[in-house]
């Protein structure tokens, strides 16, 4: 018999297509209207700049793969951002694979701006389709735009999406099942060289845009422009910041108010499971692991969710709704006061997220010295993992009674105080390290105004989802490996006989703790807490779980994580209260925030900068505090 031929298989390759377009033209809305739940989330090679990858399959039931590139004005990269988009459009990045297409989204509203960057890309030769997203609201305000011509004129594709609608991304998967470049197993055109770009002056872009944009482009009778009207009162120079001001305030009462009877149906259940969980096992080791340590510890983070996420619905809802750049123009002037510009606004909010997505969104500040700063002084925003520890303390220590108005709750004043002193000592280090790197002349704000609309509840509900399972996904791993070792140091060595203290006294926990408070007792802070400070290290909120095993080893009774606020208020004075407070906020960074920002300034230098002037500030406020409270018989 003669051999066999092998037979050889085809690879197919899932074709890739590349959003991009300015910021705020609702690119990522379309990346998650076309992906759905069928996206991941991670950071370019090298840098932490945030990239989303997904796939979909179009009506004919192709598939493909999305990527979802940083906002840009242009490719002439002028921040980090930009430089990425750059470099993956024109197949630059080393072990990245080239875009099979460009799928460049603009604002229907805005073309005059949009155009300028989907004339760059055209330069390149690579397959594109214009998505015209927003047409809905350009329709309302009379923008009357021809897309057949449109697409004459570019000679590209253009169709019409509505990202934010059911159904808007149909007629643009209708077009890239029509692109024959984007068949699977074509190999991608290679784009043009960059310098294609640099060729052509501004001015003639500019001339094109206009040429263009007289073509396609009609404008009906407007009767008034609803978003100017608004900005009128919004962004008055008087009006406008004590707006902000009340609708911050008024976030932060509702994060204790609305919070309470979801936080006491997750305390419940945490309670009643370890209650079952304590009468069904026989006493010893397991049962300790289990009660003590996993739900000891657990429990008293996850009785925090609803707060963290009445908090992010809240920024969630500002930010859709047009909201949030107005603010950053609002405190430009006082930004620009300590030498930052009201770009750093955006980073400093994230920052109230996670330190992290701050240090991250600090890359589309332009001035290099501006975006140090800013790095610098993210951590300083109070972080949603400060939000368990400021909680259990305010529960604990602060009457729940109105203080004034009827709807002023006195927790919530005292949370909404914490969240300002974050902020007012983030300016007060950034005007400090300006002195020192010397001032430079304040450049005002440039940034666009998106129209205002009423938040769309898809967004919502996955902006919720998200910051929910991240937070669910820490305390199943993160904290609860955490705990699970905390409980073993809690737990052994066990107390010899005759033993005075609780067994975690003795425990290896125990006499780090005791070692510890060596150093932290001239501002208040017992062994117990000085045990909590350690796990904190990783991620602030495990110091609550930290505390719940701690203090449910130290009891007698069958006392849970969830019943720490009774707990700690009767272990604690005042001024120990007051002092943990004053500590978390400048608390020195986690390791994963320290770590990001060595990448993003390419040195170990400013991390360990950070961190030692953190700690700085936050003992010698903690000491302060500690001693004006005893002075004052708190």
């Amino acid at each position: 018999m003669g051999a066999v031929e092998p037979q050889v298989q085809a690879v197919t390759r899932t074709p890739l297509i590349a959003l991009l377009g300015n910021p705020n033209c609702g690119k990522t809305a379309l990346f998650n209207r076309l992906t759905g739940a069928r996206q991941k989330v991670a950071n370019y090679a090298g840098v932490t700049i945030e990239r989303k990858e997904g796939s979909f399959t179009s009506p004919l039931g192709r598939a493909f793969k999305v990527l979802d590139l940083p906002g840009a004005y242009s490719l002439s990269a002028t921040t980090p951002d930009e430089a990425i988009t750059r470099d993956v459009v024109g197949g630059l990045r080393a072990g990245e694979q080239a875009p099979d297409a460009i799928v460049c989204v603009v604002n229907a509203t805005n073309l005059r701006l949009n155009l300028r960057l989907v004339l760059e890309i055209r330069r390149l030769g690579l397959p594109m389709v214009l998505a015209l997203n927003m047409v809905d609201v350009a329709n309302k305000r009379g923008i009357k735009i021809d897309s057949a011509r449109l697409a004459r004129e570019l000679g590209m594709p253009v169709v019409e999406t509505v990202a934010v609608q059911s159904g808007g991304e149909i007629a643009l998967l209708k077009a890239l099942d029509l692109m024959p470049e984007c068949a699977a197993g074509d190999a991608p055109l290679k784009a043009a060289p960059l310098s294609a770009i640099d060729a052509v002056p501004v001015e003639e872009t500019q001339r094109e845009v206009r040429r263009i944009l007289n073509a396609c482009v009609s404008f009906a009778n407007d009767t008034g422009n609803l978003s100017e009207k608004i900005d009128d009162v919004v962004l008055h120079p008087i009006a406008g910041p004590l707006i902000l001001a009340a609708l911050m305030f008024l976030v932060f009462q509702a994060v204790f108010s609305w919070a309470a009877l979801p936080m006491e149906m997750i305390s419940g259940g945490v309670e009643a499971l370890g209650a079952w969980l304590g009468a069904m096992m026989h006493e010893g080791v397991l049962r300790s692991l289990l009660v003590e340590g996993i739900l000891g510890g657990v429990g008293s983070v996850l009785v925090f969710l609803p707060q963290i996420l009445i908090l992010f619905f809240f920024i969630l809802v500002l930010e859709d709704c047009g909201y949030l750049p107005r603010a950053a123009f609002l405190l430009d002037r006082i930004m620009g006061g300590v030498g930052l510009s009201g770009r750093a606004f955006i980073p400093l909010l994230s920052s109230f997220a996670c330190a992290i997505p701050g240090v991250m969104a600090a890359r589309t500040i332009q001035n290099p010295r501006d975006r140090l700063v800013t790095i610098m002084i993210a951590p300083l925003m109070t972080c949603s993992a400060r939000l368990p520890v400021y909680a259990l303390i305010i529960a604990a220590f602060i009457p729940n009674r109105d203080v004034g108005a009827g709807f002023i709750n006195l927790q919530g004043l005292v949370l909404f105080i914490l969240y300002f002193a974050g902020i007012f000592s983030a300016m007060a280090v950034a005007w400090v390290i300006k002195r020192f790197m010397g001032a430079n002349t304040h450049q005002p704000l440039m940034l666009e105004l998106p129209s205002y609309h009423w938040p769309h509840l898809r967004n919502l509900v996955l902006g919720l989802w998200e910051r929910a399972k991240i937070f669910l996904v820490r305390v199943g791993t993160v904290i609860l490996a955490l705990m699970v070792l905390l409980w073993l140091l809690s737990s052994f060595p066990g107390a010899p006989e005759g033993a005075t203290h609780p067994p975690i006294y003795y425990s290896i926990a125990g006499m780090l703790g005791r070692a510890l408070a060596v150093v932290f007792e001239p501002i208040g802070f017992g062994w117990q807490i000085c045990i909590a400070l350690v796990p904190g290290m990783a991620a602030r909120e495990v110091a609550v779980g930290a505390l719940g095993t701690v203090y449910a080893l130290s009891q007698t009774g069958d006392e849970l994580a969830t019943t720490l606020a009774p707990i700690i208020s009767q272990s604690w004075s005042m001024p120990t209260a007051l002092s943990l407070l004053a500590w978390y906020v400048f608390a020195p960074q986690c390791i994963a925030t320290l770590s990001v920002v060595r990448r993003e300034t390419g040195s170990a230098r400013y991390a360990f900068i950070m961190a030692g002037y953190m700690f700085a500030l936050a003992y010698t406020a903690s000491f302060i505090t500690y001693r004006v409270a005893i002075a004052m018989g708190a």
